[in-house]
């Protein structure tokens, strides 16, 4: 280990380079006119495993985007570790909130700005370098890696969970590692143990044929946006709990002992609340803002458009009304359960005027991990040496899908070891990684593989 460490630290400039390089690629999933890029960021990593000596690579064409796998293989009596990530971005819009060129990396001070730097190029490349410098420093590792990097995970994950279903066998192994999370500060190293699940929709509501005049059929013809407004105002409560009937009726509340946990987090509301110039906060009665933000389902409205909406003034009484909605889930929750009881709410508040559409466009269960298991035990010990301060184990309020697929279909938890902070503005515009917090995850994965190991052994 130790030489793969020092092979880590004289290569750092290196490796933010190469990591620039991959930055540049605008490999944005969402958008069909960037499959090109796509494409050319899953070859270019396909490449870099062979440069760095990886046993075997290969390129997996999808009906989506490409899956990128490598694998190297030295013991079958050496623990497993299959290394998850994604090398898909997120949109920069709005462009002209971006300070510079979102696909051209630039480095201020010690931060790297960039679309991906931080989500998740900067952390997926972490465990890259972390194979390489064992590779090439002590010519073998203390684990069997495979690799499976994929190009969808910002719009779903639908080829990588079909891959994990229909060819998980290939991905056997013992534990799943994944760069791709935040810490709970600079100053609090954590590593996550649950992850709140995904259900999105999209609804419609439909009223006259056609756009009216609003003078000659206002006050007559109901009105798709009207009608639209009062549902999704009531859609919380007072105590800004979901008003979904039976919404709340699977959810595994926390423990008194999670509880203390949380309690004891130095979490400062105020200054969390500073970047993002608000001054209260509108959370559910009876729990704490971090329990809300991570430990506790939640629906909100991602958009909401209708009827004119230009420059200017239009006298028009729109046909239809839309909204996406997005509901975050906890454990024990289901994501088809949800969708079925969102949908009947939806069409007992609708009225006979107009006709509703749910469109159900992608989800994620939740998930929760077992601190006390050799992994998890492993990555605080290897996150601690590095950081100088024991992690926390806590919950993240997003969702990773994959993660539910690997423990639900193939039977491995997964450690969600991530450097990021909420400093890094993922999906935001000026995204950016901290290049310590960068060389600090290389070191820290080198680390656990080591400590894996040695656990797995003496076990």
């Amino acid at each position: 280990m130790d030489t793969a460490l020092s092979y880590a630290e004289a290569n750092a400039d290196r490796f933010v380079g190469e990591l620039k390089e991959l930055l540049r690629i605008p490999s944005v999933s969402t958008d069909s006119a960037y499959a090109a890029e796509v494409q050319r960021a899953a070859t270019w990593l396909t490449d870099h495993f062979d440069a760095i000596g990886m046993a075997h690579t290969e390129l997996i064409e999808t009906d989506g985007h490409p899956l990128v796998y490598a694998e190297h293989i030295t013991d079958p009596a050496k623990p497993t570790v299959v290394v998850y990530g994604h090398y898909d971005v997120q949109p920069p819009d709005p462009l002209d909130e971006w300070d510079t060129d979102p696909f051209e990396p630039t480095q201020r001070g010690d931060r790297l700005y960039a679309r991906g730097a931080c989500d998740d190029k900067g952390q997926m490349f972490m465990q890259v370098k972390a194979a390489e410098a064992y590779l090439s420093a002590e010519g073998e590792l203390p684990v069997n890696l495979k690799y499976v990097l994929e190009g969808e995970e910002e719009t779903g994950s639908v080829e990588m969970e079909k891959y994990v279903q229909q060819d998980g066998d290939r991905l056997e192994g013992d534990v799943v590692l994944i760069s791709d999370t935040a810490m709970f500060s600079e100053d609090t190293p954590s590593i996550t143990y649950g992850l709140r699940g995904l259900a999105y929709a999209e609804i419609t509501l439909r009223g006259p044929n056609r756009d009216l005049h609003s003078g000659n059929y206002g006050g007559a013809v109901d009105n798709p946006c009207n009608a639209l407004s009062r549902v999704i105002a009531g859609l919380h409560d007072a105590d800004h709990r979901i008003a979904i009937p039976g919404f709340y009726d699977d959810v595994r509340d926390l423990t008194d002992e999670e509880r203390d946990t949380y309690a004891a987090l130095p979490f400062d509301e105020n200054a969390w609340m500073a970047p993002l110039d608000i001054d209260d906060v509108r959370t559910e009665s009876g729990y704490s803002t971090f329990e809300c933000l991570t430990a506790r389902p939640t629906l909100d409205v991602n958009g909401l458009w209708g009827g004119y909406t230009g420059e200017g003034a239009k006298t028009v009484l729109p046909s239809t009304a839309h909204a996406k909605l997005s509901m975050r889930l906890v454990p024990e929750q289901d994501v088809d359960d949800v969708y079925n009881k969102l949908e009947a709410h939806l069409k007992s508040e609708v009225p006979d005027t107009m006709t509703l559409t749910v469109r159900r466009l992608h989800g994620g269960d939740p998930v929760l991990v077992d601190p006390s298991i050799p992994a998890m035990q492993s990555a605080r010990h290897a996150m601690g040496e590095v950081r100088g301060t024991e992690p926390v184990f806590v919950r993240n309020g997003g969702t990773i899908p994959v993660v539910a697929d690997f423990q639900q279909h193939l039977g491995m938890d997964s450690v969600l070891m991530g450097f990021g902070l909420d400093a890094d503005a993922i999906h935001s515009p000026n995204e950016s990684f901290g290049l310590d917090r960068f060389h600090e995850g290389i070191q820290a994965i080198i680390r656990f593989h080591d400590h894996y190991a040695a656990r797995a052994a003496s076990s």
